[in-house]
Formats: C-alpha cells, sequence, structure tokens
C-alpha cells in the first residue's frame, strides 16, 4: 500500500501509572516536540518530517536524515520526538527553542551550536505495509530490528519512575502493549506520567514591563479553551499570568512574535480582573506556549507558574485543561 502522508500523531492523556501494570511498557518522556518522519516518500526517496496538523518541519531539524540513514533503500513512516541535550546529557526544552523557529538552522550557525537528536519510538509503515493495527508490542520489536538508534521501553515499574526524577527527567508514557496506533487520537492505551507539572496555555495578551524590562513586554495573560466550570467549549477561558522564566533573549523574541497580534480588545470570553487587565495589551490567540506550575486554584488559574517556551508544535483551539486518569 502506498505510505501515508501526513500522518497526525496519536497522543497520551495524563495521569497516574496504571495499576495493571503487567498490561503496559514505559518509555520516558523526553521533553522535546513530536515529528513523524516519512523515509524514502516520492520518486526521489527523500527523508521529511511533519510536526503535528501535518506542519512540514524537515529543514529545521537536517539531523534527522542522518538519524535514519540506517534505512537507506526502504520505506518506512516513524513516530519520535526532536530533542536537544544540555551538557549534562539532560533534555533541555529551553536549548529546544533556539531551533524550533529556524527555517535553515545550518545558515545560522546552529547545527554546532544546538544540535538536536531524533528518537524514534514507534513504527507505523514498512516496506509497503501499514501497522497502525499491529499492538505496540509488535511494532516496538519491528522498530528495534532496525538499526536505528531506539531508546529501550521499560518494565511499568514505579521504581523506573523514580529513576527519571532523580534523573530530572520529565517522567514517562505509559503504553499499552496491545494497544494499535490511532492518528490523532487522544486515549488512555497511552498515559503520561510527568514529574513536573506542565500545561499548555495560549497567549491572550501581555503587560508591558517595568524596571530593566521596560519597553518590552513584563508578562503574559494566558487562557485555554472551555476550562471553567460549565464553560463551552469555545470560550477562551483566563487561566493566570506568568512574568518568570524569561530570558532577555526569550522575552525579546516574545515582543517579535506578538506585536504583528496585536488588536484592540480582549479576546478572553470574561472580563479580567480590573487590577490584571489594567494596562494590558491584547493579542489574537495563535501562539501556544508551555508554563510549569505548582497547582490549579479553586478559581481555575495556575498558581506559581513559570515559562518553558513557545509551542509551535501546538494548535491553540486543543488547548484545555488536562483531566488526570486515576
Amino acid at each position: 500500500m502506498a505510505m501515508p502522508y501526513p500522518v497526525e500523531p496519536m497522543l497520551a492523556v495524563a495521569g497516574n501509572l496504571p495499576l495493571d501494570c503487567s498490561a503496559y511498557a514505559l518509555e520516558v518522556k523526553w521533553d522535546g516536540v513530536r515529528a513523524v518522519v516519512y523515509v524514502g516518500q516520492g520518486a526521489d526517496r527523500s527523508v521529511r518530517a511533519t510536526g503535528r496538523r501535518g506542519a512540514d518541519c524537515t529543514s529545521r531539524y537536517p539531523e534527522i536524515a542522518r538519524a535514519v540513514a540506517p534505512l537507506a533503500g526502504r520505506t518506512a513512516v516513524l513516530d519520535g520526538e526532536v530533542v536537544a541535550f544540555d551538557a549534562r546529557g539532560r533534555p533541555s526544552f529551553e536549548l529546544l527553542q533556539r531551533r524550533m523557529h529556524v527555517a535553515d538552522p545550518a545558515a545560522a550557525g546552529l547545527l554546532g551550536l544546538v544540535p538536536v537528536t531524533y528518537m524514534p519510538f514507534d513504527l507505523l509503515y514498512l516496506d509497503g505495509h501499514p501497522l497502525f493495527d499491529l499492538p505496540y508490542r509488535d511494532r516496538r520489536e519491528l522498530l528495534d530490528s532496525l538499526g536505528l538508534d531506539v531508546p529501550p521501553y521499560l518494565p511499568c515499574d514505579p521504581d523506573v519512575l523514580e529513576a527519571t526524577r532523580m534523573q530530572g527527567l520529565e517522567g514517562v508514557v505509559a503504553k499499552r502493549l496491545d494497544s494499535p496506533y490511532r492518528p490523532g487520537r487522544r486515549t488512555d492505551w497511552w498515559v503520561k506520567v510527568k514529574n513536573l507539572a506542565t500545561a499548555d496555555v495560549v497567549i491572550g495578551g501581555w503587560r508591558p514591563g517595568k524596571g530593566r524590562r521596560a519597553g518590552g513586554v513584563g508578562s503574559l495573560l494566558l487562557g485555554m479553551y472551555g476550562t471553567a466550570g460549565h464553560a463551552a467549549p469555545t470560550e477562551f477561558v483566563f487561566v493566570g499570568h506568568v512574568g518568570t522564566g524569561f530570558t532577555d533573549v526569550m522575552l525579546d523574541d516574545m515582543y517579535r512574535l506578538l506585536a504583528p497580534l496585536e488588536v484592540g480588545r480582549s479576546a478572553f470570553s470574561r472580563e479580567l480582573p480590573r487590577e490584571i487587565g489594567k494596562d494590558a495589551r491584547w493579542v489574537r490567540p495563535e501562539i501556544v506556549g508551555e508554563v510549569a506550575f505548582t497547582m490549579w486554584t479553586h478559581e481555575g488559574r495556575l498558581r506559581n507558574s513559570v515559562w518553558r517556551g513557545v509551542r509551535p508544535d501546538k494548535i491553540p483551539s486543543d488547548v484545555r485543561r488536562e483531566e488526570q486518569r486515576a
């Protein structure tokens, strides 16, 4: 059969380690960006990569082609993650930010400064055969046989999760061994278990900075869709603001991203408290970011949020509060 293209990645729900651990395996959560890779596509036998909604990201990460070089002469579709590692060998989402928006990293001199690694963790198509209906266990066995640098999957055990916490990693994804692959679906066959509470957010506005931040962005006003009480799924609801976690370079980049999106009125569905909305600059809610936080308040706000970075791989209308799977 013809190679499927593009493939929307399958998504996990947030939750805790499953009680029936024998039915699952664990993968390390790498704190990168998803990339579905197509090897040997078309008459030129090229390598291509797409993210969410089929957005092409091939030129941003030329390292992917080298990572899948052992598949020369074959056709395949892989699911995986693009990761940047820091000097201590730990995944760094902050470093990856420097590559996410750069269409030609070689011209920008970033290939040596901020190298990335492609970490494949699933095999969706191989040599004319779609594999979506095969169990995860079988897809992984095939993937492991291809000679790629594939991170191992691990027993579903609380000690594994604790080891990731001790190493400063984001967490794990528990995957049912008998689960098929369903493109574009979020399903509890896959459960992401985080060591750090993080959330995707959409920027609805910003407040001007003071002191050394004067003339630029001081803090961001954040929203999600359909999260407050009985809010409709299309309501853009305020969930808090964030003013920490930024470097000066990040603030400058943020201003450049937000300035073209400025509008005359708030996109939030409900009026913000005066002390928050005062002097705010409103923008079209088109930029998704990620924050770390300690907890949700009773009012549905993120407490002690810290900025982690822009998420160009996420769709604003998909950003909702994740409900934990027990």
